[in-house]
């Protein structure tokens, strides 16, 4: 009875680790032909060679300063959104939560509208708005992101707010964001409110390997934590009781969860600009193919969430090549069909 109970066990966790593998796998796929299709096209095999070294000139230029680049932000905004997005949809106890629940993105926008309108700069070149000084930008928007966090938390922490009050207070600072942003805007000029909309669009052209650096510090940490936290947010699934009498403190594990999530879709959103879905569908695909079970959710979730953004990204460059369509609304195209399928899918296995 015990060895078909462990062999059962054993089969349970090599199918979770088939599917990391193909994901994986994917990944490198979808990535490779990134790296040599666009306007200056490469072979997989000259692709392959620029990644060990054995190119040069503008090839070199474009493989390792433009495109792998764009290629690891990508797999490292992608996997962040979705790590948070299955974190919140846990602790939230709500199949809709997002990365964005908290108000975070709100937050964002209203934070870089406000450095633009206080003189982040910004000019018109070569027919596009181009900020001059995007670092402070990127500075306001993470502050801007993480505001709203930061007050949901101390009420929680305070008055021991539910989930259900949380998910409101994330509304609520998201209306008022919306409200400041649309204040702004409608004070600015043509070209600040040009650079306002400029920035909300998502792209992954603006990272490079100092961008990728930072969000892959804050990524690594958070990830593990969540890893080794798999226990505990299983618990957190069964209720509240359920998980005190597990010795699980469900307050902190909450409070903990929101901070981190928000954090990495504060840094993401902050270098990137807005890109939705991705937190919503890579766990709920994740959940219907793997399990809800956390200690494999997590990293399955952020090998989906990577792989999606990076096939939108991909698409994105490609499609109306040699114009490259901002990722956020390739995801917002792609998101919107697909989530409506995987409602459907989860509503007939209820």
């Amino acid at each position: 009875m015990a060895g078909d109970i462990l062999a059962a066990y054993e089969g349970y966790v090599a199918r979770k680790a088939l599917l990391g593998a193909s994901l994986l796998a994917l990944i490198v796929l979808v990535g490779l032909y990134s790296l040599s299709h666009g306007s200056y096209d490469l072979s997989i095999r000259e692709a392959v060679d620029c990644l060990l070294g054995g190119c040069g000139g503008r090839a070199r230029l474009v493989v390792w300063e433009i495109r792998l680049p764009r290629i690891v932000a990508a797999v490292l905004v992608g996997g962040s959104m979705a790590v948070a997005g299955a974190v919140m949809q846990g602790f939230l106890k709500n199949p809709l939560a997002t990365p964005f629940t908290m108000g975070v993105s709100h937050g964002a926008m209203f934070g870089a509208c406000l450095a633009i309108a206080l003189g982040a700069g910004y000019e018109e070149s070569s027919g596009r708005t181009v900020l001059l000084n995007p670092y402070s930008t990127v500075l306001f928007a993470f502050l801007g992101a993480m505001a709203g966090t930061v007050v949901i938390l101390t009420l929680a922490r305070l008055r021991g707010l539910s989930p259900q009050a949380m998910i409101l207070g994330g509304m609520a600072m998201a209306s008022l964001f919306s409200a400041l942003t649309t204040l702004l805007e409608y004070f600015a000029s043509e070209l600040e409110l040009a650079a306002m909309v400029h920035w909300s669009f998502g792209d992954l052209g603006r990272a490079t390997w100092r961008e990728d650096a930072v969000m892959l510090a804050v990524f690594a940490p958070v990830f593990a934590y969540f890893t080794l936290k798999g226990w505990d947010l299983n618990a957190t699934l069964m209720g509240d009781d359920v998980a005190r009498s597990l010795g699980v403190d469900v307050r902190r594990v909450r409070l903990v969860s929101a901070f981190l999530a928000s954090l990495l879709t504060a840094v993401s959103v902050a270098f990137v600009g807005v890109i939705g879905f991705v937190g919503l569908i890579a766990p709920h695909a994740v959940r219907l193919v793997a399990g809800g079970d956390y200690r494999h959710l997590i990293p399955l979730s952020t090998l989906a969430g990577a792989l999606l953004l990076l096939a939108a990204d991909t698409v994105a460059r490609l499609v109306m090549a040699p114009v490259t369509l901002p990722v956020g609304v390739v995801t917002s195209f792609l998101g919107a069909p697909l989530f409506l399928y995987l409602l459907v899918r989860m509503e007939g296995r209820a």
